[in-house]
């Protein structure tokens, strides 16, 4: 053995040397067409309002929407999650400016539908939240509990009147049992297979939503956890799992993204169908919140976060920061 017989002959480090390097070796990269921007309009407001709680985002009026969407088409972003925000006036028990087909969130389908064609996929949530008087994502019943079976009613109007005002797919997110295949079948009983469905498969009761309580003015009262998913719990995410995929599902997604990276692993790992993840509004807020006390690099801060998602297994990323770093990837690529 010579004197450098103990040095070692393998080296990792050499496929870390330089930028070009690290490039050239990634095993996981970020593409424009990876994300989905999720995006708030509110009714009645003649400039967008800022949301306090989520520095940077607002909620929109229907012509800032216009303008967010062809943004979006332009940095390469593959679609556009909608939200609406009616007037609190118009809030009841039953949500039902969710399916006026006048109700804000279907006025502003067919907005960005006429503003952007099928240059970007038009999404729409299909919840009850934003329009209920408690803020719940279903009808109650006579005990204040959240009925089942009467909220696949609302979803299946629900379904046909965004689909009516131009969604190119709807994303059931209120966790009923049974919702994706009430769903499809409400769509394709009035011809509309086309639509496809995005289910909010494994959907996590979090402290991280708080931010998005803002955005959408929530009326909510109490707490969700009798619908969304223990986060103590992932065999639970693959039982849903395979009830979505019986019932319809086109597609599926883990909400939120970062805390449950394992669920979003295993689903991942488990389907043949694309896998979406939602990084929520408090994963957002921290970041921006951190960045702007300095506490860290605002934007290697998102890109990593981004990249240990898609890294994780998600197709799809529903991200604040889309259209942001959609824009950034396609400076640094050329």
């Amino acid at each position: 053995m010579t004197k450098y017989g103990s040095f070692p002959g393998t080296r990792p480090r050499r496929l870390r040397t330089s930028p070009v390097m690290r490039r050239m070796v990634a095993e996981t990269r970020l593409h424009p067409a990876d994300f989905i921007l999720p995006a708030f309009v509110r009714e009645g407001v003649s400039e967008p309002v800022p949301i306090s709680a989520m520095p940077g985002v607002v909620q929109h009026t229907r012509d800032s929407l216009k303008k967010a969407a062809l943004e979006a088409v332009e940095a390469g972003v593959s679609g556009i999650m909608l939200f609406g925000v009616p007037e609190e006036s118009k809030k009841d028990a039953q949500g039902t400016v969710g399916t006026d087909p006048d109700g804000i969130l279907q006025v502003a389908l067919r907005d960005v539908r006429a503003e952007v064609g099928d240059d970007l996929l038009v999404m729409s949530d299909l919840c009850l939240d934003e329009f209920t008087d408690h803020g719940h994502c279903g009808v109650l019943d006579a005990e204040g509990r959240v009925d089942n079976d009467a909220t696949l009613e609302r979803y299946a109007e629900m379904a046909q009147v965004q689909a009516d005002a131009g969604a190119h797919v709807v994303g059931p997110s209120g966790m009923m049992d049974g919702q994706i295949g009430v769903v499809r079948d409400a769509l394709d009983q009035i011809g509309r297979e086309d639509v496809a469905i995005l289910a909010y498969t494994a959907k996590y009761s979090s402290a991280f939503y708080g931010p998005f309580r803002e955005a959408v003015g929530s009326s909510l009262q109490g707490d969700r956890k009798t619908y969304q998913q223990d986060p103590a719990n992932w065999r639970e995410s693959l039982r849903e799992l395979e009830l979505d995929l019986v019932e319809g599902a086109d597609m599926v997604m883990v909400k939120p993204a970062g805390p449950y990276l394992d669920i979003l692993a295993r689903v991942a790992d488990a389907v043949d169908v694309p896998v979406a993840a939602y990084q929520i509004s408090g994963e957002y807020s921290m970041i921006e919140a951190a960045a702007e006390k300095g506490w860290l690099e605002r934007d290697r801060a998102i890109f990593e976060t981004l990249t240990g998602i898609k890294r994780a297994g998600a197709r799809n990323i529903l991200t604040y920061w889309a259209t942001e770093a959609a824009q950034k990837l396609r400076t640094f690529t050329g």
